[in-house]
């Protein structure tokens, strides 16, 4: 998050850094919305495009659902161009800024979620895990292609086996829901950075 000066001992080249062992957040509402949107801008795009969609639209005070639902088509398309796909993102940001406005507070179940334009299972659950802490698994294309690459799947594996798959193993924690995310990610750069290096070097 913009507020949260991480440490960075990872591949992810995130601009924050990673905070590990902490799952306190979001810690305020504001934080909330701010995870909401960064689930829906990663899509498509590595998280530090993200970082610089999220820096933009805070610079532009437009970090906000009331802000995002006044702005215009330009501004907001402008402030998020570094995250890509920036006219299709400001659609979803305007829909899921609405939702998240008549929600008051309320935790959004996964179908309702589902129902907004633009929502497909992985920002759902990105949503439900990250910002209102809820355990649900968050499964990715990473995820993927570490349980495939070790054996654990057989491909083709769509994302509804592999959140079966991972839920029936592991115990039903936000924490550690949220650190596998995590430790999937990194790990599935570190197995292309081999992969690179074995390329480049074999």
């Amino acid at each position: 998050m913009l507020a949260h000066a991480g440490r960075n001992p990872t591949s992810t080249g995130r601009m924050t850094g990673y905070h590990p062992g902490d799952f306190t957040f979001p810690r305020t509402e504001a934080q909330r919305f701010e995870i909401c949107c960064g689930a829906i801008l990663t899509q498509n795009t590595a998280w530090t495009n993200v970082e610089k969609a999220l820096h933009a639209l805070a610079k532009a005070a437009l970090l906000a659902p009331a802000a995002i639902l006044a702005a215009s088509d330009r501004a907001l398309e402008r402030a998020i161009r570094p995250s890509g796909y920036f006219r299709a993102k400001a659609k979803k940001l305007r829909a899921f800024a609405a939702f998240y406005r008549a929600l008051g507070g309320r935790v959004p179940s996964r179908e309702a979620l589902l129902a907004v334009w633009g929502i497909g299972p992985e920002t759902a659950d990105s949503i439900r895990l990250f910002a209102y802490k809820q355990t649900e698994m968050v499964i990715d294309a990473y995820t993927i292609r570490v349980l495939c690459h070790h054996g654990f799947c057989r491909p083709p594996l769509d994302y509804a086996r592999a959140k079966r798959y991972c839920e029936e193993r592991l115990p039903c924690s936000l924490a550690v829901y949220q650190e596998f995310h995590a430790l999937m990610v990194e790990h599935a750069k570190r197995l292309r950075a081999a992969g690179k290096a074995r390329s480049r070097w074999g």
